[in-house]
């Protein structure tokens, strides 16, 4: 009875990788993409580095595992992932590889759109103006950015007699 219970895992059902919390009952595969910057394709390549079937429940993984896990989300370029699936190729500022994730992600971005609005690029004026970026139509879609749209009000009908 006592080897049983040593054997079984104990179950958690918050796992923490990378300063993001994990619920434990999701598969490992869909748990790390709850982590800004890891896609799909990211995490089953996570999961592929460090041996961990990426449908296993996230509670039930090792310490250990769990190690592996961050420490390949924290810096994916040590495991020779190919290129093309990182999201921060040829940096401006340093111009070699990178894959950031969570607050540095977001501190690039904000960075990367700063210097859009200051060289004044055409996705940098249509960004200071609030508009779509990227090509979409503007006739109809984008009322929120824009604020309410107004209609011609119709005159009231009097109903009494004249």
């Amino acid at each position: 009875m006592v080897e049983q219970k040593a054997e079984q895992k104990e179950f958690k059902y918050l796992v923490r990788i990378a300063n993001t919390d994990l619920d434990g009952k999701k598969s490992i595969g869909n748990a790390l993409r709850n982590i800004k910057g890891i896609g799909f394709m990211m995490a089953h390549a996570a999961c592929t580095v460090s041996n961990i079937d990426p449908m296993a429940k996230t509670g039930e993984l090792s310490e250990k595992d769990v190690q592996k896990l961050d420490e390949f989300v924290r810096n994916p370029v040590k495991y020779n992932i190919p290129h093309w699936m990182l999201n921060r190729r040829r940096d401006v500022e340093t111009g070699e590889d990178k894959h950031l994730v969570l607050s540095d992600l977001q501190f690039a971005q904000e960075n990367d759109i700063k210097l859009m609005k200051k060289i004044k690029s055409y996705k940098g004026i249509r960004h200071m103006m609030g508009l779509p970026v990227r090509g979409q139509k503007t006739k109809s879609n984008f009322r929120k950015n824009k604020g309410k749209a107004m209609g011609v009000k119709k005159p009231a009908k009097s109903g009494g007699k004249t």
